[in-house]
């Protein structure tokens, strides 16, 4: 190291700092950053723009429609490198950063690394109260910036040029640790962005980073031997973490080599592929029959990679409350939920730190016979379901169509409403790692953005391979601007746009706890005076992509053929039935907030049929 330095302003140091790292990912060397996802204002243009133009080559900047879209992007970007690498977002003070709230929290959620640059208000104040900046009376130092505090890993608000150099290594470590992983925040105030500073060459130089693998302790180790052993009816929950871990292959061998049903939570979807002997299916709320009878059942439970939430866990009354659960998991937080035995440690170190106690057992032959046994039922169900034929269109039946037509490697992106609960249940895993139900923070509008910012990581990694988008009405008119962003940076995307007039998942849940349709159906929005179909194709089209609209599953299929041979962007849009098609089987309790009086009849019963469940809620932390 020489004491050489050189003068950059604090925007110019952060982007040559991010330009210099790097990772290996299956033996080849590259950057640790993919670039970003930029909205220029007064906040970052000036100062964090003039930076970025001398890296645009190298660290791309993709220009966003909405900042909110822009978080998802990057969330679902690093989805699809496994946490390996990542993007950051760039927005200006006020609010072009304020909208990042909600994909920051996405990402806090999921544990997924996405870097802000964001503008903040002058350090010096001396032109306060400037555009766009909310004054606190009694705190001058407070503003929107300070909100991302609750929901990033790592946060600073950089009120000196030398303060980077502490700043962003800390910020990469966080976001390239397994237990921390998630957001990083830099709130970057306007003059201090120009000032420059006499950095040392040295911190400039190239790096290669590495994602640790943190090794279970033995002790811990042993203790979950021992009641693995002597399980009579075992089964392992397979979450995200054992795609991020790296860990497929060891969990699918450490099940085949003690015959030990594996079921699947909504983030560790696709860990197996649907054919295999022991995917028994996805548990919860939104899983199969299959799998929520041997969750009932079993009475030592491995959870591997999952921070167990209560799409999982049917709000804790899936298992029997006597069951014994191992947390596997990189995050003591999440290993030792519910007074779990813990595992704290590398999922892939973990499970191969377990193999060899377990080398002389295996499970009942009786138990995984059931299990199998059950996903066979299972399996036809959805085989009905997702058939069609003279009935009503529903999210099913085109899931069904689109899973038959699909390449293996084509990676399936859904976010909240009805979808991923259809998706999770009836999609039939053709290749690992390839579908992604963001159900984390379930947001409505990361359909487009995210399949926008999985496509550009696809491109990278698998360019051969579509990324396929459903999404219902509410979610399109929600956002829809990256359908513009797909064919402004030609990411090609395949969107299914299946219109059922309005929130009708909502609307079921209303009608299930006994309340009238109101406010979610457009049919039932009182103050809708006068209610339309939107022209989803006609406004696809408007936007650059190829759309068109069908009328049923059959012309549904001859549209997916037509967008899979096309080089752009195509909408396919088609009316589901906001009432009927629904997956009916499956589901496992859910808490949700019902009225404990009301003068309505049929919500008083629906509030005691709601309750009648929760007996079976295991108690604890």
């Amino acid at each position: 190291m020489t004491d050489a330095t050189i003068r950059l302003t604090t925007a110019q140091a952060i982007i040559r700092y991010l330009d210099n790292q790097y990772i290996v990912i299956d033996g080849a060397e590259m950057r640790l950053c993919g670039g970003g996802f930029g909205i220029f204002g007064h906040g970052n243009v000036t100062c964090l723009g003039e930076a970025l133009y001398t890296h645009r080559d190298t660290l791309p900047l993709y220009r966003g429609q909405n900042e909110q879209g822009m978080g998802f992007a990057a969330a679902a970007y690093a989805k699809q490198w496994l946490r390996q690498r990542f993007m950051f977002c760039t927005a200006s003070a006020g609010p072009g950063t304020a909208n990042l709230l909600t994909s920051a929290a996405l990402a806090h959620a999921n544990r997924l690394p996405v870097l802000m640059l964001c503008g903040d208000t002058f350090q010096t104040r001396l032109p306060d109260p400037v555009l766009q900046q909310l004054e606190h009376f009694g705190n001058p130092t407070f503003g929107v910036n300070d909100a991302f505090k609750a929901v990033s890993r790592y946060w600073d608000r950089i009120t000196h040029p030398a303060q980077i150099m502490q700043s962003l290594p800390a910020a990469l470590s966080t976001m390239l640790d397994p237990a921390d992983c998630g957001p990083a925040f830099i709130g970057l105030p306007q003059d201090v962005q120009g000032w420059t500073y006499d950095y040392p060459q040295a911190f400039f130089e190239k790096r290669v980073h590495r994602i640790r693998r943190q090794s279970p302790d033995m002790a811990e180790v042993i203790d979950a031997v021992m009641l693995l052993e002597n399980a009579k009816r075992p089964m392992i929950i397979a979450g995200g973490g054992v795609q991020y871990s790296g860990a497929v292959a060891e969990l699918t061998a450490f099940a085949e080599q003690a015959g030990i049903p594996i079921v699947e939570t909504i983030a560790g979807r696709a860990n197996m592929l649907a054919t295999h002997p022991l995917n028994i299916g996805p548990i919860g709320v939104t899983g199969s029959d299959s799998a929520n009878t041997i969750a009932e059942q079993a009475d030592v439970i491995l959870a591997v990679g999952t921070r167990l939430q209560d799409f999982t866990t049917g709000s804790w009354t899936a298992f029997a409350k006597d069951a014994k659960i191992i947390g596997l998991n990189v995050g003591r937080h999440d290993a030792s939920k519910h007074m779990s035995t813990t595992v704290v440690g590398d999922a892939l170190l973990g499970l191969e730190m377990l193999t060899p106690g377990l080398a002389q057992y295996k499970a009942p032959a009786d138990w995984t016979a059931f299990a199998q046994a059950e996903r066979a039922k299972w399996d036809a169900y959805v085989a009905g379901n997702v058939a069609h034929g003279n009935r009503p269109n529903s999210y099913a039946q085109a899931i069904g169509v689109v899973n038959d037509l699909c390449h293996p490697r084509d990676r399936v992106v859904a976010a909240a409403g009805g979808l991923p609960a259809e998706v999770t249940a009836n999609w039939r895993t053709l290749g690992i790692g390839t579908v992604d139900v963001e159900f984390g923070f379930s947001c409505m509008g990361y359909e487009i953005a995210g399949g926008w910012g999985a496509r550009i990581a696809q491109a990278e990694r698998e360019p051969d391979s579509d990324t396929i988008v459903f999404t219902g009405d509410g979610s399109y008119l929600l956002m829809n601007s990256d359908v513009y962003s797909s064919v402004l940076t030609d990411k090609k995307l395949i969107i299914l746009v299946l219109d059922n007039g309005g929130f009708a998942v909502i609307n079921k849940l209303q009608n299930n706890t006994g309340n009238e349709s109101f406010n979610n159906l457009i049919a039932d929005t009182p103050t809708a005076t006068a209610p339309f179909a939107v022209d989803f194709e006609a406004h696809a089209t408007a936007m650059g992509a190829t759309a068109e609209t069908v009328a049923n599953p059959v012309e549904l299929g001859a549209a997916f053929k037509r967008a899979k041979a096309s080089d752009k962007t195509y909408v396919i849009c088609m009316q589901v039935d906001p009432y009927e098609g629904w997956t009916t089987e499956g589901h496992a309790w859910w808490e949700v907030g019902t009225p404990h009086i009301s003068g309505s009849a049929r919500v008083t019963q629906a509030h005691e049929d709601w309750e009648a469940s929760r007996p079976k809620q295991r108690k604890g932390i």
